[in-house]
């Protein structure tokens, strides 16, 4: 009996376009190439998709990637950012938190990225873990490690502890180690953000740390936000799934900076 083949039907661009952006919600972005190695497509294909759902305000396009409509300078909400790479922001926090001690005094951020940190620190019994992020200090009924809270004016935007009050519990205390967030990185300034008092309390933080961890999506290189609030001097690590170059990886370790991919 003769059989018939049937050759595999090519993606329809609709369905090629949902599975973008699907990616696009699960990793905060997603690069030319890597879309048209993932959906067996050509450039030229993936190309057309990028710029049809930029079109339809479902995405932004940038220089040979795909980033989210409302990505930009300015802050989105909390509850925003949380939807936003959830899986490579665990993977960040498992990655950093892999840095720090077992037992002493740490400093946890604000923020989407470093709340997956402190996530993954909360097994550790003989940890103390002083934080201004509201969500991470939500989880201290499931926590072994002890939570401290700042105290401070609550930043609804971004659910932290900011102002005077935050800054000068800051101003007694010392830690082996902090984690800090950024809005932005720029390749030669180093970690910008928003807001003033969020800046100051990160620069405070920073000061008072033997090690001092920057943890940051990969979205973020190449796009400060409107104030710096360190130079890549300031930190000892940074763990962030950016493909860094040759050169960039260069003149960030004239920096005396480790670098640190996102754990699998």
């Amino acid at each position: 009996m003769r059989q018939t083949a049937f050759a595999t039907l090519p993606m329809l661009a609709p369905e090629r376009q949902r599975r973008i952006l699907r990616i696009l919600q699960e990793q905060g972005r997603i690069g030319l190439a890597d879309a048209a190695a993932h959906l067996g497509a050509s450039l030229p294909t993936i190309r057309r998709d990028f710029a049809r759902l930029a079109a339809l305000g479902h995405a932004r396009r940038a220089h040979g990637a795909l980033l989210p409509s409302d990505f930009g300078l300015a802050e989105p909400r909390f509850s925003r950012k949380a939807e936003r790479a959830v899986a490579l922001k665990a993977r960040l926090g498992r990655a950093a938190a892999a840095l720090l001690p077992e037992a002493g005094s740490v400093f946890i951020d604000s923020g989407t990225t470093a709340l997956e940190v402190g996530r993954a620190l909360l097994d550790r019994p003989g940890l103390r873990i002083h934080t201004n992020s509201l969500p991470l200090l939500c989880l201290a009924p499931e926590s072994r490690a002890t939570l401290v809270s700042l105290g401070g004016e609550v930043r609804a935007l971004g659910l932290s502890l900011t102002g005077g009050l935050a800054q000068h519990w800051l101003q007694n205390l010392r830690f082996d180690a902090a984690v800090i967030g950024a809005s932005g990185l720029d390749p030669s300034d180093g970690a910008s953000t928003t807001e003033s008092a969020e800046a100051a309390l990160k620069t405070e933080a920073l000061r008072r740390s033997a090690r001092r961890v920057l943890v940051a999506h990969g979205e973020k290189w190449g796009r400060p936000s409107a104030l710096r609030f360190a130079p890549w001097s300031a930190f000892t690590d940074l763990v962030s799934d950016h493909p860094f170059s040759r050169a960039e990886r260069l003149a960030l370790g004239q920096t005396g900076l480790r670098l640190h991919p996102p754990l699998p």
